[in-house]
Protein backbone atom coordinates (compact mmCIF):
# COMPACT_ATOMS: atom_id res chain seq x y z
CA UNK A 1 0.00 0.00 0.00
CA UNK A 2 2.68 2.23 0.73
CA UNK A 3 4.40 1.79 -2.26
CA UNK A 4 1.40 2.56 -3.98
CA UNK A 5 0.50 5.67 -2.67
CA UNK A 6 4.33 6.79 -3.31
CA UNK A 7 4.16 6.17 -6.91
CA UNK A 8 1.15 7.99 -7.51
CA UNK A 9 2.33 10.82 -5.42
CA UNK A 10 5.65 10.39 -7.68
CA UNK A 11 2.96 10.70 -11.01
CA UNK A 12 1.26 13.76 -9.62
CA UNK A 13 4.43 15.87 -8.85
CA UNK A 14 5.92 14.82 -12.09
CA UNK A 15 4.34 17.95 -14.33
CA UNK A 16 6.30 20.12 -12.12
CA UNK A 17 9.12 18.54 -12.75
CA UNK A 18 9.24 18.55 -16.83
CA UNK A 19 8.49 20.42 -19.54
CA UNK A 20 6.06 18.39 -20.86
CA UNK A 21 6.06 16.24 -24.35
CA UNK A 22 5.53 18.43 -27.56
CA UNK A 23 3.65 16.33 -30.52
CA UNK A 24 6.10 15.01 -32.75
CA UNK A 25 3.46 14.84 -36.07
CA UNK A 26 4.03 14.96 -40.15
CA UNK A 27 6.06 17.89 -41.25
CA UNK A 28 7.96 18.21 -37.64
CA UNK A 29 11.40 16.63 -38.77
CA UNK A 30 11.25 19.46 -41.44
CA UNK A 31 10.05 22.26 -39.17
CA UNK A 32 13.26 20.96 -36.59
CA UNK A 33 15.65 20.69 -39.37
CA UNK A 34 14.71 24.44 -40.82
CA UNK A 35 15.00 25.63 -37.21
CA UNK A 36 17.92 24.51 -36.15
CA UNK A 37 19.43 24.69 -39.93
CA UNK A 38 23.23 26.09 -39.40
CA UNK A 39 23.30 24.67 -36.19
CA UNK A 40 24.26 21.01 -35.03
CA UNK A 41 21.77 19.01 -33.75
CA UNK A 42 21.27 15.60 -32.02
CA UNK A 43 17.81 14.08 -32.16
CA UNK A 44 17.57 11.01 -30.18
CA UNK A 45 15.14 8.61 -30.46
CA UNK A 46 13.97 6.49 -27.29
CA UNK A 47 10.83 4.25 -25.87
CA UNK A 48 9.43 3.45 -22.32
CA UNK A 49 9.32 -0.42 -23.18
CA UNK A 50 13.04 -0.10 -24.89
CA UNK A 51 14.96 -1.56 -22.34
CA UNK A 52 18.35 -0.20 -23.29
CA UNK A 53 16.88 3.10 -23.77
CA UNK A 54 16.02 3.04 -20.46
CA UNK A 55 19.41 2.45 -19.55
CA UNK A 56 21.07 4.77 -21.45
CA UNK A 57 18.89 7.90 -20.85
CA UNK A 58 21.02 9.22 -17.65
CA UNK A 59 23.80 8.79 -19.71
CA UNK A 60 22.15 11.71 -22.34
CA UNK A 61 21.20 13.61 -18.98
CA UNK A 62 24.96 13.82 -18.37
CA UNK A 63 25.96 14.77 -21.93
CA UNK A 64 23.22 17.30 -21.72
CA UNK A 65 24.42 18.81 -18.78
CA UNK A 66 28.18 18.83 -19.84
CA UNK A 67 27.27 20.44 -23.66
CA UNK A 68 24.54 22.90 -22.19
CA UNK A 69 25.26 24.82 -25.54
CA UNK A 70 24.11 21.98 -27.57
CA UNK A 71 21.18 20.71 -29.20
CA UNK A 72 19.95 17.64 -27.85
CA UNK A 73 16.31 16.95 -28.96
CA UNK A 74 14.76 13.39 -27.61
CA UNK A 75 11.25 11.89 -29.19
CA UNK A 76 9.76 9.30 -27.58
CA UNK A 77 8.25 6.77 -30.13
CA UNK A 78 5.80 5.31 -27.88
CA UNK A 79 2.70 4.65 -29.59
CA UNK A 80 -0.46 6.20 -28.43
CA UNK A 81 -2.04 6.29 -26.37
CA UNK A 82 0.86 4.92 -24.55
CA UNK A 83 0.94 5.95 -21.09
CA UNK A 84 1.60 9.93 -20.61
CA UNK A 85 2.77 9.58 -17.01
CA UNK A 86 4.98 6.76 -17.35
CA UNK A 87 7.34 9.11 -20.20
CA UNK A 88 7.46 11.49 -18.33
CA UNK A 89 8.64 9.85 -15.35
CA UNK A 90 10.67 8.51 -16.97
CA UNK A 91 11.77 11.75 -17.97
CA UNK A 92 12.56 13.06 -14.94
CA UNK A 93 13.78 10.14 -13.55
CA UNK A 94 16.67 10.05 -15.51
CA UNK A 95 17.58 14.22 -15.24
CA UNK A 96 15.88 15.12 -18.39
CA UNK A 97 12.60 16.22 -17.24
CA UNK A 98 13.43 19.84 -18.60
CA UNK A 99 14.65 18.71 -22.34
CA UNK A 100 13.11 19.28 -24.85
CA UNK A 101 11.03 16.08 -24.93
CA UNK A 102 8.89 15.36 -27.94
CA UNK A 103 6.23 12.50 -28.58
CA UNK A 104 5.26 10.41 -31.68
CA UNK A 105 1.92 11.89 -32.08
CA UNK A 106 0.27 10.01 -35.32
CA UNK A 107 -1.63 7.14 -35.55
CA UNK A 108 0.60 6.10 -38.34
CA UNK A 109 4.24 6.37 -36.75
CA UNK A 110 6.06 4.63 -39.90
CA UNK A 111 5.13 7.46 -41.63
CA UNK A 112 7.24 10.21 -38.93
CA UNK A 113 9.81 7.46 -39.06
CA UNK A 114 10.28 7.79 -42.81
CA UNK A 115 10.15 12.16 -43.17
CA UNK A 116 12.94 11.26 -40.45
CA UNK A 117 15.12 8.24 -42.35
CA UNK A 118 13.65 6.13 -44.93
CA UNK A 119 15.69 3.33 -44.20
CA UNK A 120 14.49 3.53 -40.81
CA UNK A 121 12.55 0.57 -39.51
CA UNK A 122 11.95 1.96 -36.11
CA UNK A 123 14.84 0.12 -33.82
CA UNK A 124 15.66 1.79 -30.40
CA UNK A 125 17.42 3.42 -29.28
CA UNK A 126 18.32 5.67 -32.80
CA UNK A 127 20.03 8.51 -32.84
CA UNK A 128 20.48 11.13 -35.71
CA UNK A 129 23.62 13.69 -35.34
CA UNK A 130 23.53 16.50 -37.97
CA UNK A 131 26.31 18.76 -38.86
CA UNK A 132 26.08 22.69 -39.31
CA UNK A 133 26.20 21.77 -42.88
CA UNK A 134 23.90 19.61 -42.73
CA UNK A 135 25.54 16.13 -43.23
CA UNK A 136 23.36 13.28 -41.55
CA UNK A 137 24.78 10.45 -39.54
CA UNK A 138 22.58 8.02 -38.10
CA UNK A 139 22.95 5.71 -35.08
CA UNK A 140 21.25 2.80 -34.29
CA UNK A 141 21.35 1.07 -30.77
CA UNK A 142 22.55 2.16 -27.48
CA UNK A 143 24.70 5.38 -28.65
CA UNK A 144 29.10 5.17 -27.52
CA UNK A 145 29.19 8.48 -24.82
CA UNK A 146 32.71 8.97 -26.04
CA UNK A 147 32.09 8.80 -29.84
CA UNK A 148 28.76 11.60 -28.95
CA UNK A 149 31.37 13.69 -27.38
CA UNK A 150 33.70 13.92 -29.68
CA UNK A 151 31.35 14.27 -32.28
CA UNK A 152 29.69 17.55 -30.06
CA UNK A 153 33.53 18.06 -29.63
CA UNK A 154 34.21 18.68 -33.40
CA UNK A 155 30.48 20.91 -33.83
CA UNK A 156 31.30 23.31 -31.38
CA UNK A 157 31.74 26.72 -32.38
CA UNK A 158 35.09 27.90 -33.16
CA UNK A 159 36.76 30.81 -30.77
CA UNK A 160 38.55 33.41 -32.51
Amino acid sequence: MKRACLAIALLVAVPALCNGLRPFVRGSWQRLRSVYRDRPLIVHFWGVSCAPCMAELPVWAALREEHRDAVILFVTTDPEPAAEAAILYALTKSGLGLADNWRFADSFPERLRYEVDPGWSGELPFTVLITRKGKITTMSGVADPKRLRQWLDTQAPRRK
